[in-house]
């Protein structure tokens, strides 16, 4: 079965939904009670937002002293909706998220309401039940341009390897083995509100670094920062994977323990990562 050509009617979900009036604390309720990660805003059946919570926290801070309860699921600014039908493939998916590097897809039904969504741990899940394809990790896993750091490393030089590259993961190694794992939501840097930090979304943290600057009292808060290093905050013994396993093993180990990529070793020593995104790539081709 050649699942790229196969329709998304079988793989697409339910999402949870909410309607234009709900309000914030609503909403984040909604998110917290189902366990999801963003909930979809209905209008006559008809979608015309995501939520997720770092957009709730990112509006929670942009209103100050303001009372949460007025700001409603319509007062978000909407982003685009990226759509397609159940008689889409698999693989038009894969390439849409992979183009636009997004994580989900809203299907519409014939009358334009709401279908249903597909997100990329969907896409994952798929390939791990019908992909026939037998590939190894090492044919999937990036190899080139590998951004490691020291536990020595100074966290502040862990960050600006996030920034650098935009990448959503550092992994941390000593003599050539992977020893831990630094992301945004490791630290919050006092210089950043938490709700970038915890987005994992370095061009965000990038872009507000640039715009807003650094008051002088974020400098003076920063300074306790200055003393760490990558051992202090890193999550250590990180699960990993062989690069000669079949890709279905490191699928199995991404859904198992909730995590979006893995460092990918020979022998003990590492030699490259693989992600979610990796996957969807493999679908997209």
């Amino acid at each position: 079965m050649n699942i790229k050509k196969s329709n998304l009617t079988k793989i697409l979900t339910k999402p949870i939904t909410v309607g234009p009036n709900s309000t914030l604390v609503k909403v984040r309720e909604s998110l917290l009670k189902n366990k999801v990660k963003r909930v979809v805003v209905v209008d006559k059946k008809k979608p015309i937002a995501v939520i997720t919570e770092k957009d709730i926290s990112k509006k929670i801070y942009e209103l100050g002293n303001k009372p949460i309860k007025s700001v409603l699921a319509k007062n978000f600014k909407p982003k685009k909706l990226f759509t397609l039908t159940r008689k889409n493939t698999v693989k038009e998916c894969a390439k849409m998220m992979k183009k636009h590097r997004i994580s989900v897809v809203i299907i519409l039904n014939e009358d334009k309401t709401l279908g249903g969504i597909v997100t990329k741990t969907d896409l994952v899940k798929i390939f791990l039940t019908k992909g026939s394809e037998s590939l190894k990790v090492s044919q999937v896993m990036k190899k080139t341009n590998l951004v490691t750091a020291s536990p020595s490393d100074p966290i502040l030089h862990v960050e600006s390897l996030l920034l650098k590259y935009g990448i959503s993961r550092v992994i941390i190694k000593r003599n050539q083995k992977p020893v831990g794992i630094i992301t945004f939501r490791d630290f919050v840097p006092a210089k950043i509100p938490q709700w970038i930090a915890e987005s994992a979304d370095p061009k965000e943290v990038q872009e507000y670094k640039f715009k807003k600057g650094l008051e002088e009292g974020h400098v003076n808060q920063m300074s306790y920062l200055f003393p760490f290093h990558a051992t202090d905050i890193m999550a250590s013994k990180p699960i990993t994977i062989e690069a000669g396993k079949e890709i279905r093993a490191a699928i199995t180990l991404m859904i198992k323990h909730d995590i979006s990529g893995l460092p990918v070793v020979k022998n003990s020593k590492l030699v490259g990562i693989i992600t979610k995104s990796d996957i969807v790539s493999v679908l997209a081709s």
